[in-house]
């Protein structure tokens, strides 16, 4: 890429070459399935008529708000006891050392087992989906806590010990500020993996949601659904992180110069 071209992209706001990136990626789109001309490859405007199509019948915000309210619930577990146990191992070097090998096997057992196993042991219930897509989570979050946890600077924590502390002041003001980045991580990767083994949970045992809709396509090979109902989740997200995670970050960075 040019000098020019480099100099005339970094005059323009993030916002601006933001929009311009999305009109790009759906010029190239719609020139390339003009061009092969089938429909396996459907155009934006096909994919967008079948998007809006989909809301009117309600379709779309039911299952929508069902695999949503299946991430919050997973989301939250995950975190919290993911946060909880990172920070408990990170602190503690016997206990670390006693589970680091557990961590190590439930990063490594595929998706897909833990699904399956908590299907036929729970059966196809709520429960069971919501355990699967936690106990997949859970290992990701520990790693990333922890490894903040064990950041931490020390000579902090020795000045608010000096000045008597409390332990929720020193949370808030010492221990908080640094371990923010790391749960920050967390967070962006959680909502990125969670959603995706959602997607699979309901495929597999799930007579609603996203995932059992998509699997529907997939027998039908409607490729212009898959792509809608597929946008739509991007877009809920892409919200989520303009409207929640980018704020809550920008308020807790304040500190940093």
């Amino acid at each position: 890429m040019n000098k020019p071209l480099l100099r005339f992209l970094s005059g323009i706001s993030e916002s601006v070459l933001s929009a311009l990136s999305i009109l790009l990626f759906m010029g190239i789109w719609q020139v390339v399935a003009i061009e092969v001309n089938d429909a396996m490859l459907p155009t934006p405007i096909m994919v967008a008529q079948v998007f809006w199509q989909a809301i009117l019948s309600g379709e779309l915000p039911y299952h929508l708000g069902v695999t949503l309210l299946r991430l919050v619930v997973s989301f939250i577990i995950a975190m919290l006891l993911g946060c909880a146990i990172g920070i408990l191992l990170g602190r503690s070097k016997p206990l670390d050392s006693l589970f680091d090998q557990w961590l190590i096997i439930f990063l490594n057992i595929p998706a897909l087992v833990s699904m399956i196993l908590c299907y036929v042991w729970f059966g196809l219930t709520e429960s069971a989906a919501i355990l699967a897509v936690v106990i997949n989570k859970i290992p990701n979050v520990v790693v990333t806590v922890r490894e903040g946890t064990r950041a931490l600077d020390q000579d902090l924590l020795e000045m608010a010990r000096c000045h008597h502390f409390s332990k929720r002041k020193t949370l808030k003001y010492v221990i908080w500020p640094q371990l923010h980045p790391y749960i920050m991580a967390a967070t962006r990767s959680g909502l990125a993996l969670i959603w995706k083994i959602i997607l699979v949970v309901e495929l597999l045992g799930r007579s609603n949601g996203m995932g059992y809709q998509l699997n529907l396509f997939f027998q039908l090979f409607d490729v212009a659904s898959i792509l809608a109902y597929t946008l739509a989740f991007i877009g809920v997200i892409q919200c989520m992180e303009l409207l929640v995670l980018k704020p809550l970050d920008k308020k807790n960075q304040r500190w940093r110069r």
